[in-house]
């Protein structure tokens, strides 16, 4: 019978173990069965002590040495990762006849769905509110009208009295440098810095506190025309017409005061 026993009680002494299909014949230390330790995890590195089986006698580890972490062995916890479901891939895999869908009603069609904001065919939310005008609703802010430059960026350039500010003189002096569609802008001057000489400035527009301050000065202010707006050949005609009438009426009408 001593072949067929292959682990005895726990003794100091050794014996001989054949097995009839191994030609090994050698002695070997009486094996005990134990339950491994358990090794530390991540969520284990706030506990102190690891402790063996009930069988076996308390054993007192420290975890950081039963655990060596680096990268090749660090992972997500457990419960961390959970595989996404298969829908349509049969009833065994949770979600496979109608796929979460159900089996009535319009969300259960094929096809793109409802829209977004549909709320069953009454009048909608985004209907209901009013509308946003102007940059709130979606409109930009609009392109410049003019070229501006400050009084400040004037009087550092460096001009003396009696001197013409113009577009092209601004330009001589590489105070503005349009290009594109600004190229096209009329000049003007803004109100923030002081001037000292009296000039001669012509622009298409004055901000408030620019002409008071240049009026101050004993500037000369000119103010320039504006590019006329294309009308029909037939408004125009009628709006001389007009003037011709009112201003037959005007004569008409002073000549009788006299």
């Amino acid at each position: 019978m001593a072949t067929t026993t292959l682990f005895s009680t726990a003794t100091a002494s050794s014996v001989s173990v054949r097995f009839p299909s191994n030609s090994f014949k050698g002695s070997v230390q009486i094996l005990v069965v134990k339950r491994p330790i358990r090794q530390a995890s991540l969520k284990s590195l706030s506990i102190s002590t690891v402790r063996a089986s009930k069988s076996s006698p308390d054993i007192v580890h420290d975890p950081i040495s039963l655990m060596k972490f680096g990268l090749d062995n660090l992972g997500p916890q457990k419960g961390a990762k959970k595989k996404r479901k298969r829908k349509g891939r049969g009833i065994a895999a949770g979600q496979g006849n109608s796929c979460g869908f159900g089996m009535r009603g319009q969300k259960s069609r094929s096809g793109p769905g409802i829209m977004r904001g549909f709320e069953g065919g009454q009048t909608a939310l985004y209907r209901r509110l009013p509308k946003l005008r102007g940059i709130a609703g979606g409109m930009r802010a609009g392109l410049p009208k003019y070229l501006p430059i400050n009084i400040k960026d004037i009087e550092s350039a460096g001009f003396k009295d009696g001197d013409e500010i113009s577009l092209e003189s601004l330009k001589e002096k590489r105070l503005i440098n349009p290009s594109g569609r600004e190229s096209k802008l009329p000049l003007k001057i803004l109100g923030e810095g002081e001037v000292t000489v009296k000039l001669n400035i012509k622009a298409r527009a004055f901000s408030t506190a620019a002409k008071e301050k240049l009026e101050a000065a004993g500037c000369t202010l000119t103010t320039l025309p504006g590019r006329k707006k294309w009308m029909k050949p037939s408004v125009i005609k009628n709006i001389a017409r007009a003037d011709e009438y009112f201003a037959k009426k005007r004569a008409a009408a002073e000549s009788a005061a006299t």
